[in-house]
């Protein structure tokens, strides 16, 4: 069968490849009795381990039972967009109109139509290195070019304005950040990103920020969004958010993106014709996600979240694996290999064989060394994180 050149530029989601060696190792663990017959402890998915939050599923619950489930606006039920645009201004003191909220499935589903609306073949978008893979294959599926800019710890993995200024080329048609950033659970100071802001706008650019971290920031400095630095509601940032990490709902496929007023119709118009709608139940359900009794269960999860942060990253520098910036959002670590191996990817399989411990090689996130480091995911219980922390102390 004759597959499109576009297919060629996408790599394979080593992420997902890994997760599926360590399902395979795993089984061979637990029928060998010299590995003690023990389960896997998988710390390479990004996947908080408390689900949806109690009020967010009982609200699931009512709209199947009374029937809620049929199609809505692409652009997502009117009040989930105004119970958006009101957490907005309760939690960051800014103010967003509802109209500019489009409601899609999932942040992949954000990322893929800002992307097929603003960028086509022969356009250049810039993005750090290392970052998120699927950010820079939703460009490339765009038919667009992503140009990857080398960051280091330094710039706490992060771009800069002054990166963003020295790359812009006449093809750039903007930038594709991520704060807090996966891998490496960074973010991008208020300031920077201002002036980030600043320079694109200056070229006539676009600025798409992937803030689906956000709500999970562990430092008071970097929880801000980008939309405080809109100037008006055409300015040419667009941000893009997610009910999967902060809120919990991560089967659910539900996200949103805050637009410039003129990127509205288009984005609707694309999501008509790729998707139809958000999914109706998982839509109300979210609404529950702004109730206080949730919020404060989420707010619950993230001091839990941080607690496991501190005690992986003093783990982690004890095992000779440092994370060279200490995340201060998401749930990762972006640990430093190299004192043990030369290859990320082979040490990411070799402890899942002697530890059954499985993490995620640098491979997938970009070109910047990525065999002197591997991700781990701090999102499992702390119980299982501290018998992870254990097993490899055993072995290495």
């Amino acid at each position: 069968m004759k597959l499109s050149t576009r297919v060629d530029h996408i790599e394979p989601f080593y992420v997902m490849e890994c997760a599926k060696a360590a399902q395979q190792v795993a089984a061979g663990a637990l029928c060998d009795p010299a590995r003690g017959g023990r389960p896997m402890i998988y710390l390479n998915i990004g996947e908080p381990d408390f689900g949806a939050a109690p009020r967010v599923r009982e609200a699931a619950q009512r709209a199947i039972r009374d029937g809620r489930t049929q199609y809505t606006q692409a652009t997502g039920l009117p009040a989930l967009r105004e119970r958006i645009a009101q957490w907005y201004a309760q939690r960051f003191g800014v103010a967003v109109a509802p109209r500019r909220i489009v409601v899609t499935a999932g942040a992949s589903a954000a990322l893929q139509l800002i992307c097929a609306v603003l960028f086509e073949s022969g356009d250049e978008v810039l993005m750090p290195d290392p970052c998120y893979p699927c950010n820079r294959h939703f460009v490339a599926a765009a038919d667009a070019h992503a140009t990857l800019l080398t960051t280091d710890a330094a710039t706490r993995f992060q771009l800069d304005a002054g990166a963003v200024a020295r790359a812009w080329g006449a093809a750039t048609r903007g930038v594709l950040l991520a704060t807090p950033s996966n891998p490496t659970g960074t973010s991008i100071d208020p300031a920077e990103l201002a002036r980030i802001a600043a320079v694109v706008r200056g070229r006539g650019g676009v600025c798409v920020v992937d803030e689906i971290y956000l709500g999970l920031s562990y430092d008071a400095r970097y929880g801000h969004t980008v939309l405080e630095h809109t100037m008006h509601d055409d300015d040419a940032i667009v941000s893009v958010n997610s009910f999967s990490k902060y809120f919990g709902m991560t089967g659910w496929r539900l996200g949103w993106l805050v637009l410039p007023e003129s990127l509205v119709a288009p984005v609707e118009r694309m999501a008509q014709n790729l998707y139809i709608c958000p999914s109706t139940p998982a839509q109300h359900a979210a609404l529950a996600c702004f109730d206080d009794e949730s919020i404060a269960e989420f707010e619950r999860r993230r001091t839990e979240l941080r607690t496991r942060r501190d005690a992986v990253v003093d783990a982690l520098q004890r095992l000779a694996l440092p994370a060279p910036v200490a995340p201060d959002g998401a749930f990762y670590a972006y640990a430093d290999c190299s004192a043990h191996s030369t290859s990320s990817w082979d040490f990411c399989f070799d402890l899942m064989r002697r530890a059954q411990v499985a993490l995620t090689p640098g491979r997938d996130f970009g070109r910047a060394a990525p065999e002197r480091y591997l991700r781990l995911s701090f999102a499992s219980s702390m119980a299982e994180l501290q018998e992870a922390m254990d097993r490899l102390q055993h072995v290495l």
